[in-house]
């Protein structure tokens, strides 16, 4: 069991973090916030998949101006981000969202920010302060030579610090960069120096396989040392994407469980099926459950009757033919061409 760190308790709306709650998934819509319609489709299809809190870009009036609709007809929490125009994260206040991010370093003046933390108190707004190695502060670049873990936590710790001074405690920390080991060493520093509630994830990551690989790694090795209460995995990707591929990590690692969870084993030379075949036609057909199921398909006798006995539901193939394991109990052998149909149709029973 992974033993997480002991933060204070903060809400977003009525979306709690920290304070022993399960870690939050959130993403951001990639549509222009202004346009309604879309960003409101958006923020439905992410909160199908998952989502649980959403962030909308306000870089421009005429989105500051949607926020209301949009806060109306959100399902899930909104939080308004915010760069280089303070003024926007008042009025962001004003239309009803329920939180704002806001990156004191490219804000730049004190009683700016100040403004909106003690704004954000009064309305009872949630803050995420967040800390990026590409908009660190000139005194802390001049300091330590480049966005070192050193620099991010040290902005992070003096922005936290402020803002506890000024009493709004009601916020959330991130610290972000492109560089993964920075990225965590910068985490676990400022986690072992205050119960502030952490969101987490790797910026920039990039598309594909390699952004989520390089997320996974980021954000595994956080959530493995108890470092982490909410959680975005950044991609150049269909947000829909991003929350699918946080809820696989808090999967694999035992923190949450959503969905269908499918256990298959490698392809080697024993294997006398077209098991690709074969699970390729299961998960698809299973994105929309939310049961939390684990489904093993697995391709000889080497580790099949053992996975699929520890699995809810699961195949044991052999050559052409699969058993139907279910709750630990052989239930049904069906012929390599029926197998997907059949678990399908026992998955479909369970759900």
């Amino acid at each position: 069991m992974i033993e997480r760190r002991k933060t204070r308790r903060v809400t977003v709306g009525t979306v709690a973090i920290g304070g022993g709650a399960p870690v939050v998934v959130q993403s951001m819509t990639s549509t222009k916030t202004r346009n309604v319609e879309e960003t409101l489709s958006q923020i439905h299809a992410l909160h199908i998949a998952g989502c649980e809190i959403v962030r909308v870009a306000v870089p421009h009036s005429e989105d500051v101006q949607a926020l209301e609709e949009i806060v109306k007809n959100s399902p899930i929490p909104v939080i308004a981000d915010i760069h280089f125009a303070p003024s926007y994260a008042l009025k962001s206040m004003e239309k009803g969202v329920q939180g704002i991010r806001i990156n004191p370093g490219n804000i730049g003046k004190e009683e700016v920010v100040r403004e909106i933390a003690e704004e954000a108190k009064r309305r009872g707004v949630a803050v995420r302060i967040g800390v990026n190695s590409g908009s660190l502060e000139k005194d802390l670049l001049e300091k330590y030579g480049y966005p070192s873990a050193e620099a991010l936590s040290h902005s992070a710790l003096r922005w936290s610090e402020k803002f506890e001074k000024w009493g709004m405690t009601n916020f959330k920390v991130s610290i972000k960069g492109s560089d993964v080991l920075e990225n965590v060493r910068a985490n676990l520093i400022f986690a072992q120096k205050t119960d502030i509630p952490l969101h987490i994830g790797i910026t920039e990551a990039g598309m594909g396989n390699r952004g989520i690989i390089k997320s996974s790694v980021g954000i595994g090795i956080l959530l493995y040392l108890g470092v982490g209460d909410t959680v975005r995995v950044s991609l150049t990707d269909d947000p829909v994407v991003e929350v699918e591929t946080a809820y696989e990590i808090l999967k694999a690692l035992g923190l949450r469980r959503k969905g269908v969870e499918v256990v298959a084993c490698p392809t080697c030379g024993r294997i006398e099926v077209d098991l690709p075949k074969v699970i390729q036609e299961v998960e698809g057909k299973l994105r929309d459950i939310d049961k939390p199921l684990k489904v093993a398909i697995m391709g000889c006798v080497v580790n099949a009757i053992g996975e699929a006995r520890e699995a809810d539901i699961g195949l044991a193939c052999g050559k052409g033919f699969a058993w139907i394991f279910k709750e630990g109990k052989p239930i049904k052998k069906v012929s390599e061409e029926e197998m997907a149909v059949e678990l399908l149709q026992e998955i479909e029973k369970m759900s």
